[in-house]
């Protein structure tokens, strides 16, 4: 069995809650969780990799850590959660690093692949598009991502306590979209803490939809993965996503899973992750 360790790693006035495994010498791999989830999510890729000989660091990210939950919005920008990925990487000593991320993970590590390319050794994405590919789909006509969107508003506007009601209903929202049966309560305990589902819903106030230009199109080595039966992600954005990737690129499309890969496909994407980061 894998020995993980849950770390306090200290990124300027931030400290992130962090699991940590696999030999200290080994290439460090950056695992980016999503929305309403921990690192807990990547526990099977954890251990996958310390096995592969690799150091798998996952953080809590920030409005998720106890340490790490700035109240304002604007703490929550994407230069802001970049400067957490890049400094958790300088605290591990990794000048470059494999980048993985799901979800909000996954945005986020977009961004980080197109500001800081030579920071990475490769990158996985799960489930989000490019965010250019993603913009493009919620402006065509002709694509059903924006009504895919719905939720967004709510997120954008409401307070917490108006998004879940207690830690039974968060549960129930895990096992109606595709988790059943799995274990969430690390989740639900995290973001039960006091203001934490606040914070964590930060990310959706503060990133603007429409600002799909990044810049440069991706050049580090691309992994990504997608699911038909995602509610969120459609397959325009998906398909689109090719046209921001100059590097090497993999898409990957696993039929008839939901949105949360790494919990509910979890043997499947650590085979993909370990092949494609040995590949780079």
């Amino acid at each position: 069995m894998v020995d993980v360790e849950v770390v306090d790693v200290r990124v300027g006035a931030l400290t992130f809650r962090t699991r940590v495994a696999g030999p200290e010498a080994g290439d460090v791999v950056l695992l980016l969780h999503g929305y309403p989830q921990t690192s807990w999510e990547w526990r099977a890729q954890i251990a996958a990799l310390a096995d592969a000989g690799y150091r798998a660091v996952a953080p809590d990210q920030r409005g998720y850590s106890p340490g790490a939950r700035p109240e304002s919005v604007d703490g929550y920008t994407q230069d802001a959660l970049a400067s957490d990925v890049l400094g958790i990487a300088d605290a591990c000593g990794a000048t470059r690093f494999h980048l993985v991320g799901h979800d909000w993970g996954a945005m986020l590590a977009w961004h980080v692949a197109v500001w800081h390319p030579v920071r990475l050794r490769s990158l996985t994405i799960v489930s989000v598009p490019h965010p250019a590919a993603l913009a493009r789909a919620l402006h065509d006509p002709s694509s059903d991502q924006a009504d895919r969107f719905f939720y967004i508003p709510m997120f954008k506007d409401h307070r917490e306590g108006e998004l879940f009601g207690s830690a039974d209903q968060m549960r129930a929202i895990f096992d109606a979209s595709g988790l059943r049966g799995h274990a969430v309560d690390e989740h639900v305990e995290v973001l039960s803490e006091p203001g934490a589902l606040e914070t964590a819903t930060h990310w959706y106030r503060a990133f603007d939809y429409d600002a799909g230009d990044l810049g440069p199109v991706v050049d580090v080595p691309t992994l990504f993965v997608w699911s038909t039966d995602d509610p969120a992600l459609g397959p325009d954005a998906a398909r689109w996503t090719r046209d921001h990737v100059r590097g090497p690129y993999r898409f990957e499309v696993f039929e008839g899973a939901p949105h949360w890969i790494p919990e509910a496909e979890p043997d499947r994407l650590s085979a993909l992750l370990l092949e494609h980061i040995a590949s780079t």
